[in-house]
């Protein structure tokens, strides 16, 4: 007995020690650095993470633990990206894995590192298929999910559609457009039931490949649907293509939403189409530096001047999109929160140490740059392992510049709606 007691001492004792000298953890952190998403957001969101991870170590890493950080570029396909992940499983042996910008990429990638009971934190994916009845275990999201996207832009034309278009919501002609990914259907599913509840008239729902060469198709069918208000989710390529070919067409609006990826890129949007980019809406987690930070926890506006000024310096450019605040604020709740506590109370970094951290996260509203607040949905959930405290915002683009127009609690200027005169895409 005495002997059985010794050796689970030494078991201890040795499993301390190997913890005492692993002084760093190797974190495989996947994006697409190149492709059609990397101008889309993915690079935005990169940069976000890496800002977290650099600021970590010069702080002296989590509790001493410093992070080595392996970056691999999925290149905008999603056999790269579960290629690269199991590599960095396998080969690299690094103890998580964190990243994805695209949804098409996060569901087979989620679904694989959680069927090896490894721990996967997912920082700018957005579509609710990565967890709705999956039942993971080893993966968790704070961002944002697709069906809230979906709930917001119906949400704030609910409230604006008689006040501004003069029109009671029953009498709103909405047009659904998106690529036909999990990230677009996640989304126009919805927008489909949210704007549906409102009792708006949804004319069409149509999605289309993202590679797709050609939409002056769905363009005519738009046409002939007299639309008020066009929902579209894409990224950046097919949102550019069918940006230029409504505009051949003559297709009107008065307002155009779209929700997130390659529409929360406006400087790229700006570049393209100029003054005909004015007035777009884009639903999307909040860019930090647009929130106030006297509404937010001490600390918070302190990280986002820090983030923003890295990105102006390494970009050059003064317009800095969500994404960056995405890939930052998700890197930044998983170093601050999570990880010390997976150290200090669970004993490491090891997947079951993470997962139970995880699940003890409770982060109240205004405790993240983004202002969102963090807990997860608990195992047997239909959505466990995504954050039930996050939210997205509706922003509007004007004079390449970004405002804040829903909820109106937290808005920043009224919204143009509908589209003014003289607009290229005005009626």
């Amino acid at each position: 007995m005495i002997g059985r007691y010794l050796v689970a001492a030494a078991l201890a004792l040795c499993a301390g020690t190997a913890f005492a000298q692993a002084k760093e953890i190797k974190i495989g952190v996947v994006y697409d650095l190149t492709g059609a998403f990397a101008a889309g957001g993915s690079n935005a969101s990169y940069l976000g993470t890496k800002y977290a991870i650099d600021m970590i170590n010069e702080r002296g890493g989590v509790d001493g633990v410093k992070i080595k950080p392996i970056y691999v570029d999925a290149q905008s396909k999603a056999d790269v990206a579960i290629n690269e992940t199991e590599r960095l499983l396998n080969q690299e042996k690094v103890d998580m894995i964190m990243g994805v910008f695209s949804s098409a990429h996060c569901v087979p990638m989620a679904q694989k590192v959680d069927a090896a009971k490894r721990f996967m934190w997912a920082n700018v994916c957005v579509a609710s298929a990565v967890f709705k009845d999956k039942k993971l275990t080893h993966v968790f999201r704070a961002q944002v999910h697709s069906d809230q996207f979906g709930e917001a832009s119906c949400t704030f034309l609910n409230e604006q559609a008689k006040a501004r278009l003069g029109k009671d919501p029953k009498d709103l002609k909405v047009a659904i457009l998106y690529e036909d990914g999990p990230y677009g259907s996640g989304v126009a599913s919805g927008n489909e039931s949210a704007c549906k509840r409102y009792g708006m008239d949804v004319v069409l729902k149509e999605g289309y490949a993202a590679t797709s060469p050609d939409l002056s198709p769905l363009v005519t069918k738009l046409r002939r649907t007299r639309a008020d208000v066009i929902l579209h989710t894409g990224y950046n390529p097919d949102i550019t293509l069918f940006l230029r070919q409504a505009k051949e067409q003559g297709l009107k609006w008065a307002a155009l939403i779209g929700h997130g990826a390659g529409y929360g890129q406006f400087d790229k949007l700006f570049a393209t189409f100029k003054e005909d980019a004015n007035f777009i809406y884009n639903v999307d987690p909040v860019a930090a530096q647009l929130l106030d930070p006297k509404t937010l926890a001490p600390g918070m506006g302190d990280l986002t001047r820090e983030m923003v000024r890295r990105y102006k310096a390494d970009v050059k450019s003064d317009e800095v999109p969500p994404h960056l605040s995405m890939g930052f604020n998700q890197a930044w709740i998983f170093f601050s929160d999570v990880m010390p506590r997976a150290i200090k109370k669970h004993g490491g970094f090891d997947p079951e140490a993470l997962r139970k951290a995880a699940l003890e996260t409770d982060i109240p509203v205004g405790g993240t740059i983004q202002g969102y607040g963090v807990k997860f949905f608990p195992p047997g959930h239909a959505m466990a392992g995504q954050n039930e405290r996050s939210s997205p915002v509706v922003m509007q683009y004007a004079a390449n510049d970004t405002f804040i127009v829903w909820p109106s609690a937290i808005k920043t200027k009224d919204p143009v709606l509908p589209l003014p005169a003289g607009h290229g895409y005005a009626r």
